[in-house]
């Protein structure tokens, strides 16, 4: 029995590599008599042992390596020991105390011990620790990042998951603060959680600091067709916005509908409402760096309009939205499209009076004198007399 024994601390002190003695570099005999004495115990002593030190007032300073030493062992002995209810209530005793001690070079074996130890108790303590030690610690922030990312995916394609650990990955999120953290939180919020975990994400939410545009517009980047929706829709609620913040916004939204193809029908609506909606919010905030993507979404809406004529009211809206880009491209596009008009009118003796209005306001708006010929023509046309007193004020407002 005791060649076992002093084969089991050989063992075990050498596959711990260096904690024993770094404890002992440390200078705290204290803290190495407990780490051998750990060792020596047998596991139905071994958690005694672990609360009679974490109570000790003289080991105070070096709780959180006492705690780091007994995570490494829940670790290195992770497949023998896992499922041992001992050694999981031992396991969580330890990772519960160290978030208290500020000992934050024990943020990667908690990692680690958690990613191995699947036991709901051992995880929940481990996330809180986490959030009091891991602020700042990009690794970390990423891991769990990722980790709430997969229990998103896990439950959208209808798996089970275990709502503790979803509820402590979504307040050591929050409390940590972190940006990058703001995508996967709000693709939380918009999962078919129960009411009580999307508010905890909201909340969450609510927690990080930092430059709420950039965060919305990571969304629209990163997050599926329906979150990016929400996202544009949540930016125009925000009041402290003003229209350059809501403007740069909807030129990321334009940007990436005007990029996606999806093929399921639900995500197909929702990408065709972000480019309609941003288009909206464009014009309404006059915001002409977009001036580029709203003639892509021009051209690409008038070929709709020209298939399907109960798309008009979207054609109207990127009609408008040009006027007021301020750019000789859009005063290009819209007047080869009232000479389209002004031919089929000769031609047939039809138009459609809102969308050659549009036009027409839209051209005078912009003022560009590529125009001029293309408002000219329209008076020597049979329009009606207000057609033509609109084109003519139009041309007025041409700059030469």
């Amino acid at each position: 029995m005791k060649g076992w024994k002093l084969l089991f601390l050989l063992v075990v002190g050498g596959a711990l590599g260096g904690r024993i003695p770094l404890a002992a570099q440390e200078g705290s005999d204290l803290l190495s008599s407990y780490t051998r004495n750990f060792l020596k115990s047998s596991s139905s002593t071994r958690i005694e042992l672990v609360q009679s030190a974490l109570a000790d007032p003289r080991l105070a300073s070096q709780v959180g390596p006492f705690c780091d030493f007994v995570l490494s062992f829940s670790l290195q002995y992770s497949d023998l020991l896992r499922d041992d209810p001992e050694q999981i209530a031992l396991t969580t005793l330890v990772a519960q105390r160290i978030g208290d001690t500020g000992y934050v070079q024990a943020v990667q074996t908690l990692w680690r011990v958690f990613i191995v130890y699947r036991d709901t108790k051992v995880r929940v303590a481990i996330l809180s620790s986490l959030a009091k030690l891991g602020r700042g610690d990009s690794r970390i922030i990423e891991n769990l990042n990722q980790f709430l990312t997969n229990q998103n995916n896990l439950f959208r394609s209808g798996m089970d998951v275990d709502y503790e650990i979803l509820s402590a990955s979504i307040a050591a999120l929050g409390t940590l603060g972190d940006g990058s953290s703001f995508p996967v939180l709000f693709s939380t919020m918009m999962t078919a959680y129960p009411e009580e975990y999307k508010k905890q994400a909201v909340q969450a939410l609510g927690m990080i600091k930092g430059d709420y545009k950039k965060y919305l517009i990571d969304v629209i980047k990163k997050n599926p067709p329906l979150e990016k929706l929400a996202a544009l829709n949540i930016a125009q609620e925000r009041p402290s916005f003003v229209p350059a913040d809501l403007g740069e916004i909807a030129e990321a939204a334009l940007e990436v509908a005007l990029s996606l193809y999806p093929v399921d029908p639900e995500e197909q609506r929702a990408v065709q409402d972000l480019r309609y909606r941003s288009v909206q919010i464009i014009r309404d905030n006059r915001w002409s760096r977009a001036s580029t993507l709203v003639l892509k979404h021009f051209y690409q809406v008038q070929g709709d309009y020209a298939k399907k004529p109960e798309e008009k009211a979207h054609f109207l809206d990127a009609i408008a939205c040009l006027g007021v880009m301020g750019s000789s491209e859009a005063a290009s596009a819209l007047s080869l499209h009232l000479g389209l008009i002004n031919s089929t009118m000769e031609r047939t003796g039809q138009f459609d009076r809102e969308v050659l209005e549009a036009i027409i306001n839209a051209l005078g708006e912009l003022g560009d004198k590529v125009a001029f010929d293309y408002l000219l023509y329209v008076g020597y046309l049979p329009y009606p007399a207000d057609i033509k007193t609109l084109a003519r004020n139009a041309m007025n407002r041409l700059r030469w």
